[in-house]
This record gives structure tokens, C-alpha cells and sequence, in this order.
């Protein structure tokens, strides 16, 4: 039963709810003030990627360097890039006569270009040729969506709520793409690709397709490719549509949200803090890049997962419960902002109290029903255990168990599949097949069992998911108070300070000068105003 054709069972005052929203929105407005204000070196390789970039540099002795890589840096070297980098490309482009960007990265690269900003007529030519290529681009990610929403409607979507989500990682895509068709085949709904460790750290997208990933497969357009087209295989064997998910996270932030809308990809992880906090990202860095990636999954009809389950494994799941609903009502806000509805929004929470915490399974109900109530329309995403995983596979194997059946009682909507192992080693195939036999015993046995679920009015469920909503506004109202860059460098969430002058990528930041050109933005921009 969907939550809106129910009557809400905690009991939450509209006011404080009200609230809690007023403040996260004045929480959030400088920083949007910041990424509105500026631009990074991936927003402008995002930029030239909807314009039509694409290849690599094979030649250099480094290894391959994406193209798109080559001419951004030029650019940034010889004229900044305040001005974003579409004037002088394009400007370069008609100078040289070129006929593609790929091109004039080569000419680039070898020395024959000099970058400039344009001016007077120049300008409005580069200006107008920019538009129409990065329009292209864009057009490009609209019959994808609409080839998404065509395909549901001939092969249909899972019968039943929460779909169910599972993790393939081998770092070789083709041994992705057999275990991916077999997990749909045994049930999985969605399918999420997890990157290779380490690739949120990397400044450039790597090209084609990969086979030597480390505890996770590299994203890249061609894998992307792949994934989908197998996928889409997969889907009409099964009759229904099979959702494939990665990460739009880390340094490419914007780069690999736009090779996911070009590649029809379904769900990405995109978190507004995870990279500051978990991978040491600057927060200029990643707030700017945040509200661009979020643009084009808008744009592609996306479904972004956010990442507030992570801070549960540094903090405190009890304690730090609070922070949680502070990061989902920033990330709603930030959503909405950038122009992705509630029906995109899949918000994370995690099933990751001590299991020898009393009364450990009501508070997991709360928190996770207040979720549910807060964001009645979004897409839900709900975190197996964890942190608290042991060897004991026996106890893991129940730990699962319990935290399927909170799904069930709660009405999440998206449920990653626990593993016995998970946490402890890297799971086997029969571990993730037990653990689909888990799930789908839970969901079954349980049925619609989220009717007759009725917390009592003055029982523990109901007076812990009210605590924790108050502790959110309390924490809010502090971060109006001293500013949610302050809140992040003092540890606010998951434990981690973060201070907004540091981090890695900082140097990639730039703020836009009164001249600053980018038809993307401005074409987002336009989506949004819509």
C-alpha cells in the first residue's frame, strides 16, 4: 500500500516538520550561492562531453589521457577558466577550421593551438556554436529517457515494492555482465556496477571497456554500454524492466552523470557530502559539483541514491540518528534546487544499530518509519547491516533477515541485498544467493503485512522517531547558525572534519567570472525554471 493512500502512524507534527524543512533550505542557501557562483574543471569536461568529445590520448607516456582532459587543461593554461571553456574552444574550432572537437584535442596536444577568450562577434559565433552542440548532447539524454519510459511500459516494472537491489563488482565487465543476468534472473530488480577502488580519486574518466578493476569495475562510458545492453537483454527474458545503477561520485562527478544520462543508465549514487566526508574531496569542489550532476539526472529522469547510510559506520547508529534526517532534508533540498522531483529522490538510511543494543529492532523501526513518513513520495533506499557483521555467518544470515522484514514493515522502496559475509570477506556467489533466497522468503512471507502494521500512539517507536526529529531541528538551527561549511569542517556528520579550504581536488575550483560561458548550465538552468 503506498504510504500516501495511508494514514501516517507517528503522529508528526506538520509544524515541526515545516520546520525542519525551513531550516534545511536556510542551511543550504550559501552553499547553492557557492556552486550557482562557480564552476570545477569536471563541469567543464561534462560540458565538452554533451558537446560531443570523446576518445583518448594513447600516446602519452603516462597512459592514456582522455581528450577532453587535454583541452580543459590547455585552455586552463593559457586563458583560466572563469570564463568556462566554450568560448575558447568553439572560438578555436572555427579558427582552425576544424570539424570535430576530437579534432582539435589532437592539434591541441600536439602544440597547435593557442586558446584565447573571444570577443565581440567571436564570441556570440563560439557562443551559438557551443549551444547547438551541447544541445545535441542533451537531446541525446531525452530519447534515452524516453526510451526508458517506453520500455517500462512494454515490459513493466516489478510487480511488487521494495525492488530489490544487488551488487555486482568483479572488476572485469564481462564477468560483470554474467553475474548481473543471473542475479536479475534469481530476482534482483536493480543492478549496481560498484567502481574500482580508488576511481573517485582519479581526475579523468577512463576510456572504453575495463577487465582489471580492484574490488570493483572502473566506470566508463563503453562499460556503461555494456551493462545496458545486457540489461536490456536480460529484461525481455524476464518481462520486466531491469535497472542498472553506478556511481556519479568523486572527482568526475559531473562527467560520469553525463555519460550515464548519454548511456541510459537508471540510478546513480550521488551524495552531497559522501566525497567530502569518506574520500577527503574539497566541499567547494564537491557542492559545485553536486548541484551540475544532479542537473543532468534530472534532465535524464535518474534516480539518485544519497549516501546518509555511511555515517552510520563511523558514528554512532543510536546517537548520531539525528544527523541522518538533517543530511536527508539537505539532500532533498539540494535535490529540489537542482530540479530533481520526489518520484527521483532515493534517500539512504541503514539497518546498522548494535543488534545488542535493547530493543535494538524497535528503534530500527523508527528510524526508518520516520524516513518513510518525512519523504512519502521518494524512492527510499534502505542499507543492509554492516558495521556490526561477524564471522558468525549464522547470526549475519538472521541479521539480514530482520532488517528484510523492517523493509517490509516500513514500505521502503529500494532494498540492498545483505549478505551473511558482507563486511567481513568478499561474498561468494552462494552467498548472494542465499541472501536473495532471504529476501525473497521476507517479502513473500510478509506480503502486505505494512497494512496491519500500527506502532502503538505512546509506545517506543512512535516517542523515538519524535526525539529524533526534534534533535534534527535542534542540529539544523545550529547549522544556520554557523554556516553548514563550519558544520562539516567540526565533524558534524559521520565523525569526519573537513574543512572547506582543504581536500583533494581543491585546485580544480574556479569562480565564474561576469562573462562566464557554459550553454549546459544554461540549458539545465532552463530544464529547472520549467
Amino acid at each position: 500500500m503506498p504510504l500516501r493512500n495511508r494514514a501516517p502512524l507517528l503522529d508528526l507534527d506538520p509544524a515541526v516538520v515545516d520546520t525542519a524543512r525551513h531550516l534545511a533550505a536556510k542551511a543550504a542557501a550559501p552553499v547553492v550561492e557557492i556552486a550557482r557562483s562557480h564552476t570545477t574543471v569536471s563541469v567543464e569536461r561534462a560540458t565538452l562531453r554533451l558537446a560531443g568529445i570523446t576518445g583518448a590520448d594513447s600516446t602519452h607516456r603516462a597512459g592514456d589521457v582522455p581528450w577532453v582532459n587535454r583541452v580543459v587543461d590547455t585552455v586552463a593554461e593559457h586563458c583560466g577558466l572563469q570564463d568556462g571553456v566554450c568560448g575558447p574552444v568553439f572560438h578555436a574550432l572555427a579558427e582552425h577550421n576544424l570539424g570535430s572537437l576530437t579534432e582539435l584535442a589532437e592539434a591541441t596536444a600536439a602544440g597547435q593551438v593557442t586558446y584565447r577568450v573571444p570577443t565581440g562577434r567571436d564570441a556570440t559565433r563560439a557562443a551559438k556554436a557551443a549551444r547547438t552542440a551541447v544541445g545535441k548532447g542533451l537531446r541525446l539524454v531525452d530519447r534515452n529517457r524516453a526510451q526508458r519510459d517506453k520500455m517500462i511500459a512494454r515490459l513493466g516494472d516489478p510487480p511488487r515494492r521494495p525492488w530489490i537491489y544487488l551488487i555486482v563488482a568483479t572488476g572485469d565487465i564481462d564477468e560483470d555482465v554474467v553475474q548481473a543476468a543471473n542475479a536479475a534472473r534469481a530476482g534482483a530488480d536493480i543492478i549496481a556496477v560498484i567502481r574500482s577502488t580508488g576511481q573517485s580519486l582519479l581526475d579523468y574518466v577512463p576510456e572504453g571497456a575495463t577487465h582489471h578493476g580492484f574490488a570493483g569495475t572502473y566506470a566508463t562510458q563503453e562499460n556503461f554500454r555494456i551493462m545496458r545492453a545486457a540489461m536490456d537483454e536480460v529484461s525481455k527474458e524476464v518481462g520486466r524492466y531491469v535497472r542498472v545503477t553506478n556511481y556519479a561520485s568523486g572527482l568526475c562527478m559531473p562527467e560520469i552523470a553525463v555519460l550515464a544520462g548519454m548511456q541510459r543508465l537508471d540510478m546513480m549514487l550521488n551524495d552531497s557530502m559522501y566525497g567530502i566526508l569518506f574520500r577527503d574531496i574539497n566541499p567547494i569542489r564537491t557542492f559545485v559539483d553536486q548541484r551540475f550532476s544532479r542537473q543532468v539526472h534530472a534532465r535524464a529522469g535518474i534516480i539518485i541514491n544519497t549516501g546518509e547510510d555511511n555515517y552510520l559506520t563511523t558514528a554512532d547508529a543510536v546517537d548520531a540518528a539525528h544527523t541522518v534526517t538533517v543530511s536527508q532534508l539537505l539532500n532533498e533540498h539540494f535535490a529540489h534546487e537542482a530540479g530533481l522531483p520526489d518520484e527521483l529522490l532515493g534517500l539512504g538510511h541503514a539497518f546498522e544499530i548494535n543488534p545488542k543494543v535493547p530493543e535494538s529492532f524497535r528503534l530500527e523501526l523508527a528510524h526508518a518509519l520516520l524516513a518513510r513518513e518525512l519523504f512519502p513520495d521518494a524512492p527510499l533506499k534502505w542499507m543492509p547491516p554492516t558495521k556490526h557483521m561477524t564471522g558468525d555467518v549464522f547470526n549475519g544470515y538472521l541479521l539480514d533477515g530482520f532488517f528484510n522484514l523492517a523493509g517490509a514493515l516500513t514500505g521502503q522502496s529500494i532494498l540492498l541485498v545483505g549478505m551473511m559475509t558482507e563486511a567481513v570477506v568478499t561474498p561468494f556467489l552462494s552467498d548472494r544467493d542465499l541472501a536473495l533466497a532471504n529476501v525473497r522468503y521476507v517479502l513473500d512471507a510478509a506480503g502486505g503485512l505494512v497494512e496491519d502494521f500500527r506502532p502503538a500512539p505512546d509506545g517506543l517507536i512512535v516517542k523515538r522517531a519524535h526525539q529524533v526529529l526534534g534533535e534534527a531541528v535542534d542540529l539544523l538551527a545550529r547549522i544556520v547558525d554557523d554556516g553548514l561549511l563550519n558544520a562539516i569542517a567540526e565533524g558534524t556528520f559521520g565523525l569526519m572534519k573537513r574543512p572547506p579550504d582543504q581536500g583533494k581536488g581543491a585546485a580544480g575550483v574556479v569562480a565564474r567570472s561576469d562573462d562566464y560561458v557554459n550553454p549546459a548550465v544554461d540549458l539545465l538552468d532552463e530544464g529547472v525554471a520549467r
